[in-house]
């Protein structure tokens, strides 16, 4: 079984004015009455004698007490069943006696005697968000408690109760579909929201008409966002927000799988491929995809690896989404530079020693004419080489031709980032060994300059290791 599914079913169970009885006197039955108070459950606290504070809380509460020692007759009618008398064998017998009879039971600290699991709940009723950890970590769940607890508004749950009055209103005003969606996107987000905030109920009620009056008609709309060089931590917060907001997801080749999932669970999913020699989509198809999908009315997220703006043919796609009237955003993303550089320690920039950043795919080292950066390569700029792999040879013999010392130090990171990455150090001349190296199928960022010999070289492969190794085994072939 894989290691990332739960042994438990999260669930919400209803206990609305029903019976819930807890067996205990002391701190364990007093929790399990606590948190039961967050419903409106019937409880009954089986307690012959219960501790000073626990008997204050159930009178407090006129919770319904009963004396006397355990009876299967007492779990007639019951929900659910807590036993929490702090004797193990006495809690066995309680939660044998329960499923007897088909009920839900749980013995405290006794996980085998568990039919379910407590966990910490963060109460906006009607909205609940319940932590649990499988009982591996009660402390854990209560520091996550604690950090929903500060992020969600103390009025969510008058929010939450206004929206079930228009639920009946939108579902018959509004077409099914992304026009509801966007009505209750804006309801949960602004003046509907800022008016329940300032305890304006009547200002809120204003605000969600308005909304639902105005609703029908959704306009298209496109994000081109940048997923970053592969990590998923390294998406940045708006990414996240907009890949929940979004109808369709078109997303690259070089984006990993676990990003695009972090979208909407019902959006839909369009691979267009993109990847170096092998697109499943021409650009111009792709250009023709997002202006059908926003007049669509469709609210769209282009998923490019990196950064949109950075090599990733935003230009194209924006033109294309400005002719056609089509509204759209960019949502940078890291590129793939920034990422390598972090895998190395390796500083950009340096004072005294690079003060000026090239990016370049590589091509442009390709051609008869030798670029105006080259140039600054010479003087000490640090350039970062996009997809270098395929064009190390031309790379490293034109900057060489151009004065660059072929001693100057070079770092490799294949699959920047990611847990799969592959750090390498050398310098200029043993770049050209990178194009037979059939073992680099990742995408590969090639780092040069004098600021790279700052880096963080205790991780990294040296090159010319695999120059030996590929030697070597042509040796033995040849015999």
């Amino acid at each position: 079984m894989s290691s990332n599914r739960l042994t438990t079913f999260p669930i919400f169970f209803r206990v609305s004015s029903r019976k819930v009885a807890v067996f205990g006197n002391g701190d364990e039955a007093y929790a399990k009455t606590r948190l039961l108070c967050n419903t409106d459950a019937r409880i009954v606290a089986y307690a012959g004698d219960p501790a000073p504070d626990y008997r204050h809380f159930l009178a407090s509460n006129a919770i319904e007490i009963v004396d006397g020692g355990f009876s299967v007759e007492q779990l007639e009618g019951a929900a659910l069943v807590f036993a929490a008398t702090g004797d193990a064998v006495e809690d066995q017998a309680i939660v044998r006696a329960a499923r007897d009879l088909k009920i839900p039971a749980n013995a405290v600290d006794q996980p085998e005697f568990c039919d379910f699991l407590t966990p910490a709940l963060v109460n906006r009723a009607p909205v609940a968000v319940a932590i649990g950890t499988e009982g591996a970590g009660p402390v854990l769940a209560q520091m996550i408690r604690a950090r929903i607890d500060q992020m969600l508004s103390p009025s969510l749950g008058r929010l939450a109760s206004l929206a079930v009055e228009y639920r009946d209103a939108a579902e018959n005003l509004l077409p099914k579909g992304v026009s509801r969606r966007v009505f209750w996107r804006r309801f949960f987000t602004g003046a509907v929201s800022d008016s329940i905030d300032a305890g304006d109920q009547s200002g809120a009620r204003r605000a969600a008409n308005v909304l639902l009056s105005s609703s029908c008609l959704v306009e298209g709309h496109v994000w081109l966002v940048g997923a970053g060089p592969g990590a998923e931590d390294l998406l940045t917060l708006r990414a996240q927000r907009v890949l929940m907001e979004a109808d369709v997801i078109v997303y690259d080749a070089l984006v990993p799988q676990a990003i695009v999932d972090m979208g909407r669970r019902d959006a839909e999913r369009l691979s267009v491929g993109k990847r170096k020699n092998c697109h499943s989509k021409s650009q111009d198809e792709i250009n023709r995809l997002l202006v059908r999908l926003g007049r669509d009315g469709k609210r769209v997220v282009r998923l490019k690896s990196g950064d949109p703006l950075v090599y990733g043919r935003a230009g194209e796609e924006m033109a294309a989404l400005r002719e056609a009237g089509i509204s759209y955003e960019i949502v940078s993303g890291i590129t793939s530079a920034f990422a390598a550089a972090a895998d190395f320690d390796l500083p950009l920039t340096l004072r005294g020693v690079a003060s000026s950043l090239i990016f370049t795919t590589g091509h442009d080292l390709t051609g008869d004419v030798l670029p105006d950066w080259a140039s600054l390569a010479v003087s000490g700029a640090t350039i970062a080489v996009y997809m270098g792999r395929t064009v190390a040879a031309s790379v490293a013999g034109r900057l060489m031709n151009a004065g660059l010392s072929p001693d100057t130090t070079v770092a490799v990171v294949e699959n920047a980032s990611r847990d799969d990455r592959r750090l390498f150090h050398g310098v200029l001349k043993e770049l050209p060994d990178l194009e037979a190296r059939e073992d680099l199928a990742g995408p590969v960022m090639v780092i040069i300059g004098e600021a790279v010999a700052g880096a963080n070289f205790e991780r990294s492969e040296p090159l010319s290791a695999w120059t030996v190794v590929a030697a070597r085994e042509e040796v033995g072939t040849e015999r």
